[in-house]
């Protein structure tokens, strides 16, 4: 798609010009008075700031421990800091910032590599080396954004930085072309694409940084034509793995990094090109990937997640509303403003990447005017590319996921379920810790979160589901109706062959009433209780009998007497605990037939 719209192009793309230079004094003076006091507030923050040094220690405690986030806080503090000093600057223009800037310039010069150690390797799926080879640049997730936020400084600031010394810009593009152009344009990196191997929001994350370094300085023509042709057969591949639909298979957290970073690719490229690749905001797949994050949404802070996605997946902002105003979706337009004029923490203190910031600041009056109906729709939908169905009315919002288990960032969790009644989550999936080396290493199912018997699902014979594309959900019928609707999925596939499973049939039923899960089994016996259905809670569990009452959320009626057991698990992780403020907990059901109907209101 991207690369025969390119072959059609018969010009020298050109600069990235999109939002004004520093120097361009009455842009940045028209900023509103709260917009103003902020930027330049948080600059302030960080007047004096001591750029940490990363030594050697500090990258081999990944190898050493497998602890990640150490290492990282330093590193993505660096970059935070640069940015809030550079639009400070550029907010108020008067030089106080220039001392600190700078030094933040050469501390991100100055780092023997910009690779995170856990992606430390050149072969996809290998073990990362437990320091960089500074002769042999990787080029990742983020050297490439390291590699955006100096170019983005030096777009805003190249007049003002050469009033200091020639030398800083001559350095900012030095380490660029060392570290990120060459590399790129002379070697090959997995998430570039090759065949039909398979690729996730790496390429197209990693490629939108590229034509951002490439695009906001002035390289040689010669290079950047290369670059951008490179750029578009990336972006062919990472479309050639989405469905029509659109569906984001790593869940909404990863649409930020995935559907977003396709839009800022697509805006660039327009950008560059005079409008040449305009049509393909037109492009039905295209704007399915930029619906999907709408209609994953539950209700204010929540979203469904399957996956290493959370629940809380962050607000809609800025990005989504441009892609929504691009490809012509007046709702998630309306969504986006919406979300965006409730959010209580704007310009983005925690984010890296500059260019989304500056993007932020020359688009916000903009959003703040946009008029947003009390009420947006959500529509009910099923995604046949990943397997997800996701069913609404009045009170309730229900998913179900009938995929396979090998999705990006994959959960054993296929034929789970997710209930929220009245926007509060009622049936949970906890969604997954602070990752670690284990997180993506061959114990990677070891890890509580991944495993189906901590997902709403049932344990047969002691077995729980297995990984691999192999092990799968069979969808025998789904309908959407006005009211709600319903899917039948056997999940018998999804078990390994030891488990004994002829089958497990699981319908859920969505109307007015509520919902209703109906699981129907022929199990070979190999233990006493063959079968456990597992269920997750956000609230306290209470059992009188065969009702169930889950804190002040609503009610399980059991058609018969089960045996219940119900446990609490801790919440202690940091990442959990952004989306869970208290521990959750695990209802155990162990039926006396093989039909069981769980009647959910």
């Amino acid at each position: 798609m991207f690369l025969e719209v390119w072959k059609k192009y018969n010009q020298t793309p050109h600069n990235l010009e999109k939002y004004p230079k520093a120097s361009c004094r009455m842009a940045w003076k028209e900023a509103d008075d709260v917009t103003r006091h902020a930027i330049i507030q948080a600059g302030e923050q960080f007047l004096g700031f001591e750029f940490p040094y990363l030594t050697a220690s500090d990258f081999m405690e990944f190898s050493m421990t497998g602890n990640r986030t150490n290492y990282e806080n330093k590193l993505f503090s660096k970059r935070r800091a640069l940015d809030a000093l550079v639009l400070a600057e550029c907010m108020e223009h008067n030089g106080r910032f220039m001392k600190d800037i700078i030094n933040g310039i050469y501390a991100l010069c100055d780092e023997t590599a910009w690779q995170l150690p856990a992606h430390n390797s050149y072969i996809r799926d290998t073990p990362q080396l437990p320091l960089p080879d500074t002769t042999n640049p990787v080029i990742e997730l983020f050297s490439c954004e390291t590699g955006s936020i100096l170019a983005t400084v030096h777009y805003l600031l190249e007049d003002e930085l050469n009033a200091v010394s020639p030398f800083i810009c001559k350095r900012i593009r030095a380490e660029i072309k060392t570290r990120i152009l060459n590399p790129y344009l002379t070697k090959h990196f997995w998430w570039m694409g090759k065949g039909k191997e398979p690729m996730c929001n790496w390429t197209i994350w990693c490629t939108q940084n590229i034509l951002l370094t490439v695009f906001l300085i002035s390289w040689p023509d010669s290079l950047r034509e290369r670059v951008l042709k490179k750029s578009c057969r990336s972006i062919d591949y990472f479309l050639k793995d989405y469905g029509d639909d659109g569906c984001c298979d790593e869940g909404a957290q990863y649409y930020r990094h995935a559907g977003l970073c396709l839009f800022q690719a697509l805006d660039i490229l327009c950008c560059v090109t005079n409008q040449h690749f305009s049509s393909l905001w037109n492009e039905k797949k295209i704007k399915n990937i930029a619906s999907y994050i709408l209609n994953v949404h539950v209700d204010d802070k929540y979203y469904i997640n399957f996956a290493d996605c959370s629940p809380v997946a962050g607000r809609a902002g800025i990005r989504e509303y441009l892609f929504g105003r691009a490809c012509n979706l007046p709702f998630l337009i309306q969504f986006a403003a919406s979300d965006y004029q409730k959010n209580p923490v704007p310009f983005q203190p925690d984010e890296n990447n500059l260019y989304y910031r500056l993007q932020e600041i020359f688009t916000r009056k903009e959003l703040l005017k946009e008029s947003v109906p009390d009420k947006i729709p959500h529509p009910s939908v099923f995604y046949p590319s990943v397997g997800i169905f996701i069913a609404r009315n009045q009170f309730y919002t229900l998913a179900v996921k009938c995929g396979d288990n090998n999705d990006s960032h994959n959960h054993n969790d296929t034929g789970s379920i997710i209930v929220y009644k009245n926007g509060n989550p009622f049936l949970i999936d906890v969604g997954v810790e602070s990752y670690t080396q284990k997180t993506f290493s061959p114990q990677r199912y070891e890890i509580w979160t991944m495993q189906s018997d901590y997902h709403n699902l049932p344990t047969i014979n002691g077995y729980m589901q297995k990984d691999g594309a192999e092990y799968k959900a069979a969808v025998i019928h789904h309908e959407l109706t006005g009211d709600g609707g319903n899917i039948t999925t056997d999940i018998a596939g999804a078990y390994p062959k030891e488990a004994g499973i002829k089958e497990y049939i699981r319908n859920v039923f969505l109307n007015a009433d509520g919902i209703q899960l109906h699981d129907y089994f022929h199990v070979i016996p190999k233990t006493d209780s063959p079968v456990i259905l597992n269920l997750i809670t956000y609230e306290k569990p209470h059992c009188e009998g065969t009702l169930i009452t889950i804190g002040n959320v609503g009610k399980l009626t059991l058609s018969e007497n089960m045996s219940v057991t119900i446990e609490e698990i801790p919440i202690n992780d940091e990442r959990l605990k952004i989306c869970w403020k208290h521990n959750i907990y695990r209802i155990r059901l162990i039926p006396v037939s093989s039909d069981i109907q769980i009647h959910i209101c």
